[in-house]
């Protein structure tokens, strides 16, 4: 019996053996195929890493080639730009110095009678007056504070356009074509005296109000100025320049508000109550000889006004 057990004992024994022998085949096998099954992935995991790589380089490639394309593009049209704005002014310049030329030989002549009403007796003269508007209007906001080269093409073109005008203003005929057809050159030349600051540009002031002065000779050019809103205070406020002959072209304008009683009656209130009186008797003694002789005759012209009051 003791054999039998023992026999049994080691049969049971060996048997137990080859169990574990095959369990750890299987398993080695299991992992074997699980471990190659992982490869497999990974290697179609890194041919697909392979083939975005490939295909982003390609990518970039063509975007980097399309960025060059289009840097050469730009600097290319860059270029032309470049060029066209030169061109653009150098026709500006040729086209200033043109009209410079041509527009001082017409102030020139415009002193003339006979040439103002040939002027004015062509299809282009409403044209011109309006163009004229628009470049003085252009000028004086092309300033900025800054000041310009009075000897430049671009002054001497807008100061002779401004003489243009009040020549032809000085001519009967020229006065009523401005009060009657022109009133918005007579409007912006008030506005750009409002613009212009105390000290600026004081030639191109002074011909725009010689011409309003002369406009002032018609009865009609007279009231349409003087009704201008803010006239009387644009008056006082360009007294204050410190330029003497812009303080004498003012003082004529005023005095042709005072002598023209239908005119004035309409503004005496407002004249009366802002008169800068002071500024005026200070130009009554100014060494200037006209300023002072215009001076003292507004100042007898008031004092005139206020016995017949």
């Amino acid at each position: 019996m003791k054999s039998l057990k023992k026999a049994e004992n080691k049969g049971a024994f060996c048997c137990g053996q080859k169990g574990d022998k095959n369990s750890k085949s299987r398993t080695l096998e299991c992992w074997l195929s699980q471990h190659w099954l992982y490869l497999e992935r990974k290697e179609q995991e890194l041919e697909q890493l392979r083939m975005d790589c490939e295909h982003f380089r390609a990518r970039l490639e063509s975007v980097q080639a399309d960025s060059v394309r289009e840097k050469k593009e730009k600097l290319a049209l860059r270029q032309q730009l470049n060029e066209a704005k030169q061109q653009l002014l150098q026709q500006a310049e040729y086209c200033t110095e043109l009209g410079a030329a041509a527009c001082t030989i017409l102030w020139g002549v415009s002193s003339s009678e006979e040439v103002v009403k040939a002027i004015l007796g062509g299809d282009k003269a409403l044209k011109f007056f309006n163009i004229t508007g628009q470049t003085m209007e252009s000028f004086v906001k092309s300033l900025d504070g800054d000041v310009k080269e009075l000897d430049s093409d671009e002054n001497q073109f807008v100061f002779a356009l401004a003489g243009i005008v009040t020549n032809v203003a000085a001519i009967a005929s020229g006065r009523e074509f401005l009060v009657n057809s022109s009133r918005v050159l007579l409007d912006t030349i008030l506005q750009l005296l409002g613009d212009l600051k105390p000290g600026q540009c004081t030639k191109l002031k002074v011909l725009m109000l010689m011409s309003l002065y002369n406009v002032s000779i018609n009865l009609k050019g007279l009231k349409y100025i003087s009704e201008s809103p803010g006239f009387i205070p644009l008056l006082w406020w360009l007294l204050s320049d410190p330029d003497a002959e812009v303080c004498l072209h003012v003082l004529r304008l005023v005095q042709s508000v005072v002598l023209e009683p239908e005119v004035f009656s309409r503004s005496a209130s407002e004249f009366r109550s802002s008169l800068p009186l002071q500024r005026i008797l200070a130009m009554a003694k100014s060494r200037n000889p006209h300023l002072q002789t215009v001076a003292q005759e507004l100042l007898e012209d008031l004092r005139a006004l206020e016995r017949d009051v």
